[in-house]
């Protein structure tokens, strides 16, 4: 009920959309109501014409069923009385007609209400589940699968709306209906409508217990799911690995075994689905034969105190109680599914990120001076440290190499200073002041970040090189592109700037890929720049090219490299090597030869002084 009422308030503020709902709703059960209890003098009019009563006055006006009852008799008896028969049934037909056209009416327009209530809200959960998504640090993402998120995001996303969303109008409509034609039942026959309702709550409770045992299946099959999208998205992203180990037969027959998994409980869950609607069926037709054989029996005592007709039209007030509480059941079956998926994604929203911006937070200005790593300590687990006692002064417009063996934590290092994660021990600080003072986006403005992996988006080249940023000239993306060694593979390219990369840039080479990431923060000009192992990936000729635009990049800018290849860091003002979270060895590339230590072993086994 939690995630009801919090999916519910995604319509705020409601006053949008329930007064206008409410009042067309109640009209269409008003009419609804009038519909069906024109049978009655319908069949008096066709059988019985001379049971028709006759009323010599017009009524006074009173807001009351028993004054509408009455203006209806005067004006029926009226035409039978002065133009027979069939024009008596003209003005009952025609009256039928109306109120149908009415009743449907006025329901068609409360339910443009609730679609446009219902859009609103799906509108708002993916722009909120977005949003949330892009603001957790990046932690949150190596600890959870990638499949189980975009599990949520499609999947749970489109069972919240299919659920529970698309039952609002049973849930809030249906109960009017009900009510509507309760109050014709009491009006029509008090006695026999409360004998008769005493058999609701047994068919409301066998309803209950099969909506409940869908909702733990449900569970089992919303986890399912995302375990097949994760599949599918290790399948999509890992196949050059699988077709270079012939793995196929592997992952089709793990596929294979969730994807039954999936089935059986699917299975058994929509089994249990369809068995409500034909039961809430079953269980109402047996109340309605309930309330015949007893209408007959209070009709052979003398006590049923109606006639033929209108006991017909109690039938039908009585059958069209069952319709919404079936409609009402099914719809309760289908909002348990919805809110296990409803769940899942509250379960992303509540995350709490642990990267926080203070309130007072200041605005980074220019970098001035230094960064400085003091005492800082960090593990992803707390009983793992990652790095240990960190001490390092970077000074404005020089160049600091990081080095070392792989899992050392130098790419760790390098993001706790946008504060991708955060330390958990001593503090980093930009001009002497700790990073965590600062507003997050005025921090990460003053850097620009080129990894191993360039991350690129399906785009054009063009806004690739421009991304997340705005008010920029294409003369600015060209100079920016020939400072990166780009501009002129890109103008050989189909479209030139405005050509399409593909997915991750799967249509350009390694080193293409990483000079446009080098472009990018060529045109961002920040004045910290970080490359994390930038040319570890590239073949020679491709190293060359991205080295060039690399020291273009680092051109009178404070830099951190990260490199395991040493021929790309030898002018480095600074060299610090890092093993097993410490600082071992730091200085000049030729201090460190000197040393014989860490660094001149790993400038041997490069065969590299």
């Amino acid at each position: 009920m939690n995630s009801f009422k919090r999916l519910l308030a995604y319509a705020k503020p409601y006053g949008r959309f329930w007064p206008g709902y409410l009042v067309l709703s109640i009209l269409s059960v008003i009419f609804s109501v009038v519909n069906y209890a024109l049978i009655g003098p319908l069949l008096t009019v066709l059988f019985e014409p001379a049971d028709v009563g006759s009323i010599a006055q017009l009524p006074a006006f009173e807001l009351t069923p028993k004054y509408f009852e009455t203006l209806f008799q005067y004006y029926l008896s009226g035409i039978l009385a002065s133009y027979g028969v069939l024009r008596a049934l003209f003005f009952v037909s025609l009256i039928l007609v109306l109120t149908s056209f009415l009743s449907n009416l006025t329901r068609y327009l409360s339910q443009r209400i609730l679609v446009s209530m219902r859009t609103y809200i799906m509108l708002n959960i993916r722009r909120d589940l977005f949003n949330k998504i892009a603001s957790l640090n990046v932690g949150y993402f190596n600890d959870q699968r990638k499949g189980e998120i975009l599990s949520s995001i499609s999947n749970d996303v489109t069972e919240v709306q299919n659920g529970v969303a698309n039952s609002f109008h049973v849930l809030f409509r249906e109960p009017l209906l009900i009510i509507g034609f309760l109050c014709g039942l009491f009006y029509m026959s008090p006695k026999l409508t409360l004998v008769t309702l005493l058999t609701l709550p047994f068919s409301a409770i066998v309803i209950g217990r099969i909506s409940r045992s869908l909702k733990r299946g449900a569970v089992q099959t919303q986890s399912l799911m995302a375990r097949i999208v994760t599949h599918f998205e290790e399948a999509i992203s890992g196949i050059r690995i699988i077709k270079a180990f012939n793995a196929t037969k592997y992952v089709d027959g793990v596929f294979e075994e969730t994807n039954q998994a999936h089935r059986q409980s699917c299975r058994s869950m929509f089994n249990r689905q369809e068995l409500a609607s034909p039961l809430s069926e079953f269980l109402g037709i047996a109340v309605a034969a309930a309330v015949l054989f007893y209408g007959g029996w209070l009709q052979i005592k003398g006590q049923l105190g109606m006639s033929i007709p209108d006991f017909v039209v109690y039938i039908g007030f009585y059958w069209r109680v069952l319709e919404p509480a079936k409609a009402i059941s099914s719809a309760y079956a289908s909002i348990q599914r919805g809110m296990v998926s409803g769940g899942r994604l509250f379960a992303i929203l509540d995350v709490k990120n642990p990267i926080v911006e203070k309130k007072d937070a200041v605005q980074a200005g220019e970098f001035s001076s230094e960064i400085e790593f003091r005492n800082v300590n960090f593990s992803y687990s707390h009983d793992i440290p990652v790095l240990k006692d960190i001490n390092l002064k970077i000074e404005k417009g020089k160049t600091v190499a990081i080095v070392g063996p792989s899992g050392g934590g130098k790419s760790t290092m390098a993001d706790l200073l946008p504060r991708f994660y955060d330390v958990t021990g001593g503090e980093i600080l930009l001009d002497g002041r700790n990073i965590k003072d600062y507003g997050i986006e005025s921090l990460v403005s003053l850097m620009g970040i080129v990894t191993q992996e360039a991350i690129l988006f399906n785009d054009t080249v063009y806004n690739n090189i421009t991304f997340g940023m705005s008010n920029v000239s294409e003369e600015d993306v060209y100079n920016a592109a020939k400072v990166a060694n780009a501009h002129d593979f890109i103008m050989q390219m189909e479209n030139g700037y405005q050509t399409n990369i593909g997915d991750r840039g799967g249509k350009l080479s390694g080193g293409q890929r990483q000079r446009l990431a080098i472009a990018r923060a060529v045109l961002k000009n920040p004045p910290i720049l970080i490359l994390d192992e930038a040319t570890s990936a590239l073949d020679t000729e491709s190293e060359r090219l991205v080295q060039q635009a690399l020291t273009n990049l680092m051109k009178n800018r404070t830099s951190i490299v990260i490199a395991h290849r040493l021929s790309t860091i030898r002018d480095a003002d600074e060299i610090v090597v890092v093993q097993k979270g410490q600082i071992v060895e730091r200085g000049t590339h030729e201090q460190l030869l000197e040393n014989h230590g860490l660094y001149s072993h790993l400038c041997e086994l490069q065969n590299f002084k």
